[in-house]
């Protein structure tokens, strides 16, 4: 017993450390973000009084109006777009037998597993091509195809979990394999594909490289993590404390859309892991 409790102490320290260590980051940049205009501090040092005029110039001078937008447009539809698509592509290839489906899979897992940086050059000059540079299609359509592969494979794990008596009920009942889908596994799987929304979402909202590469030029629609990035580079002489408040408007909407849907990330995890 006192083993165990000695394990348990000694756990819950190392825990408590490395929580302290991942969030000192985050709390400097922020107790800087909210201290006073012109202030220095560094570390834990705890501002005098709270201000908001960090916030307030970091949003006037950088225009993250525009970019929050577009981050938001850009989330939503590589969300939308890859779920519509997985779900199909999942339920097809979990229950459907159909030539080549073996490598079909072999493929989606190539796709999951190569560095999508070694995709960015050819999608520049494809999408150059198309005219879609520095369009919002410039960062949706490669982010749907980027995010595929790993939806495809949550999704069919999830579907193929599932009881095999609902599908053979449902098909009893005169329900086509459509029917089958929408009104049987579907609400299933609302669990799984809020957790696969979430951190869909959390990608394409943090996404840099391709923004970089594919939108330089447009600021209009260009993502809030690369107005960050030029609104940091362009003004190195800056206070500080500016920088700091406009990377947390960057990273605000990402902490409160994970922390409203922390308990339907974990469940839907944990979903289809348990079977009786």
């Amino acid at each position: 017993m006192l083993t165990s409790r000695r394990h348990t102490v000694i756990g819950h320290v190392i825990l408590v450390v490395a929580a302290l260590i991942a969030l000192y980051p985050f709390l400097s940049v922020l107790m800087l973000a909210f201290g006073e205009p012109g202030t220095r501090t560094s570390g834990f040092s705890i501002p005098k009084s709270i201000s908001f005029d960090n916030f307030t110039e970091a949003w006037q001078r950088g225009l993250f109006s525009d970019a929050l937008t577009s981050s938001l447009i850009v989330a939503a539809a590589v969300v939308i777009g890859t779920i519509v698509i997985a779900v199909l592509a999942s339920y097809a290839l979990a229950f459907f037998p159909f030539p080549l489906k073996g490598p079909m899979l072999g493929v989606l897992l190539i796709g999951l597993v190569m560095p999508y940086e070694a995709t960015v050059i050819p999608l520049y000059y494809q999408l150059k091509d198309w005219g879609l540079v520095n369009t919002y299609w410039a960062l949706i359509l490669p982010q749907i195809g980027l995010s595929l592969p790993f939806a495809v494979f949550w999704m069919r794990t999830f579907f193929v979990s599932t009881p095999p008596a609902l599908r053979e009920a449902a098909s009893v009942d005169g329900a086509s394999r459509l029917r089958t889908l929408r009104s049987v596994l579907l609400p299933m799987a609302m669990p799984a594909i809020g957790t696969l929304a979430t951190l869909l979402f959390l990608f394409a909202w943090n996404e840099f490289l391709l923004a970089l590469v594919l939108v330089p030029d447009d600021r209009s629609v260009q993502t809030a993590p690369l107005a960050l990035s030029f609104f940091a580079g362009n003004r190195r002489n800056s206070d500080p404390g500016v920088t700091a408040a406009a990377a947390v408007l960057v990273a605000l909407p990402v902490l409160i859309s994970y922390i409203a849907l922390q308990r339907r990330m974990i469940s839907g995890m944990l979903s289809g892991a348990v079977k009786e």
